[in-house]
C-alpha cells in the first residue's frame, strides 16, 4: 500500500485498461468503474470519460477523452449516477469565449469511491466568479487547469424554450 503523502505527490496509478494519454504534469487523483466495463478517471487537468470514436475506422471502438475542468458546466451526483454537462466553445466575443452546453452524459458508478467528491471539488474550484449580465447571459471567470490566467466564458441565455 502506497503511503498517502506519496500518492499525493505522484498520484494514483491509472486503472487497468485506461488508454488515455496523460499530460506531462497530469496526475491521477482517483477513478471509479462505470457501468459497461470502463472507468471515469479524475486527474489534475480534467475528467477522463469513455467515449465512442466516430472518426476511427472501428466505429464501435471505445476510447478515453479528457474534459478540462473549465469545460464542465455542471456535475451532479444522486448516489448512483454522476451526470456531467460539458460545454463546447462556439465562438468569441471580445476577450470572452462563447460556450454552449452539450446534452447531459450520465455515468452509473456501482463503486464510486471518491470520484463524485473529486469532480465536485475540481469543477467548483475552477470557477472564480460568475454573474448574470444584462440580458440574462451567464458570465463565468474560470481557471484553466495547467495554464496561468483566467478565461472568461459567456453562456447565452436560452430563448424560446
Amino acid at each position: 500500500m502506497t503511503p498517502r503523502w506519496l500518492r499525493r505527490l505522484l498520484g494514483d496509478p491509472p486503472p487497468e485498461g485506461f488508454d488515455g494519454r496523460l499530460g506531462n504534469d497530469e496526475r491521477v487523483l482517483g477513478s471509479a468503474p462505470a457501468a459497461g466495463g470502463r472507468h471515469l478517471v479524475v486527474t489534475t487537468l480534467g475528467l477522463w470519460v469513455p467515449d465512442t470514436a466516430a472518426e476511427v475506422e472501428d466505429a464501435g471502438a471505445v476510447w478515453y477523452r479528457r474534459i478540462g475542468w473549465h469545460m464542465i458546466s455542471k456535475a451532479t451526483w444522486n448516489g448512483r449516477v454522476l451526470t456531467v454537462i460539458e460545454a463546447d466553445e462556439v465562438g468569441t466575443e471580445h476577450d470572452a469565449v462563447l460556450i454552449a452546453d452539450r446534452e447531459p452524459r450520465r455515468f452509473t458508478l456501482p463503486e464510486p469511491a471518491k470520484v463524485p467528491e473529486l469532480v465536485h471539488a475540481r469543477v467548483t474550484r475552477s470557477v472564480l466568479h460568475s454573474e448574470r449580465a444584462d440580458g440574462g447571459d451567464l458570465v463565468v471567470r474560470r481557471k484553466v487547469p495547467g495554464r496561468d490566467g483566467v478565461r472568461v466564458q459567456i453562456r447565452r441565455r436560452r430563448t424560446g424554450a
